[in-house]
């Protein structure tokens, strides 16, 4: 049994050191102990990782440093359910409509996800391994990952270039 309180993580705050006397979750120097809530969701694999690292090069060091990883940007339903309280349809529509870089709205093909909006700032690193992802049958098509860039492009450069397709989309959506 271990006790414990949670409190708001205030990065300029100074902390105190605290030594959890629990052997499964060790205390290092310089680092903090944060919790977050997870759950299984739809996401797009953005990334498949790099080449892998041989492991002789980084024998004795711990596995994580170098583990291989995708990179997703996870989907949420815009549906409101009992449990969820999904996204008010006007602003729904602004994304469908390529308002903001970091939204975008699809719909996906599978069961449950109907209509969802990605969060592209919600992009993370996951565990390339059968405990960490459920991989389906789907891929993006080649237009759609050209569209995908340059979205990406938009929400990390700030702007998109006057000759893409999302470029020439939203500026007719603007003139309706």
């Amino acid at each position: 049994m271990a006790e414990y309180h949670l409190k708001p993580l205030r990065i300029g705050q100074a902390r105190k050191k605290s030594r959890l006397p629990v052997a499964a979750m060790p205390s290092y120097q310089n680092e903090i102990r944060t919790v977050y809530g997870a759950k299984k969701r739809p996401a797009i694999i953005l990334s498949e990782g790099g080449e892998v690292v041989d492991r002789a090069l980084t024998r004795g060091k711990p596995r994580w440093q170098t583990a291989p990883i995708v990179l997703v940007a996870p989907c949420y339903g815009i549906d409101e359910g009992s449990c969820r309280s999904g996204f008010p349809s006007i602003f729904v529509d602004r994304v469908k409509h390529c308002m903001y870089p970091q939204f975008v709205w699809d719909k996906l093909p599978i069961a449950g996800a109907e209509e969802s909006i990605v969060r592209l700032e919600h992009i993370q690193p996951v565990g390339k391994h059968h405990d960490s992802i459920e991989l389906t049958r789907y891929r993006l098509g080649e237009e759609a990952i050209d569209i995908l860039d340059e979205w990406l492009g938009w929400l990390f450069l700030g702007d998109l270039d006057e000759d893409s397709v999302l470029y020439c989309f939203r500026s007719e959506i603007a003139n309706l």
